[in-house]
């Protein structure tokens, strides 16, 4: 597991956008439609990842967002974990979403979709 991402939901992407770009002075480094924005972490090779989730979940609580090579592999060989939502689809790939024994949610995903062909 390797940590890629701090997910931080927001109900107000452009708004929250702004306070990291203007007030913080970080700079924006992706965006997915209207919904997710991320921001470079000076010094680190790690992005804080913004996005309006489509419900209040536990699946779309604030967390690290750790790369792993299969998170179908990785949910099946962990059945005793707590895992909330289910896996989903993401560009490149998949995610999924768990619970640590403390009620913390740590987020997954891969890069397991095939590489588009021209």
């Amino acid at each position: 597991m390797k940590l890629m991402f701090l997910y931080q939901p927001v109900t107000d992407l452009e708004a929250t956008v702004a306070f990291y770009r203007d007030e913080l002075g970080l700079d924006e480094s992706w965006r997915e439609g209207k919904t997710t924005a991320a921001f470079r972490l000076p010094g680190t090779e790690i992005e804080l990842m913004l996005d309006t989730p489509p419900d209040d979940g536990p699946e779309w609580r604030a967390g690290g967002f750790f790369a792993v090579d299969s998170v179908e592999a990785f949910v099946a060989e962990h059945p005793n974990i707590t895992w909330v939502g289910e896996i989903i689809d993401v560009p490149g790939g998949k995610s999924a979403t768990f619970q640590d024994p403390a009620g913390n949610t740590v987020h997954l995903m891969d890069q397991s979709a095939p590489e588009p062909t021209d």
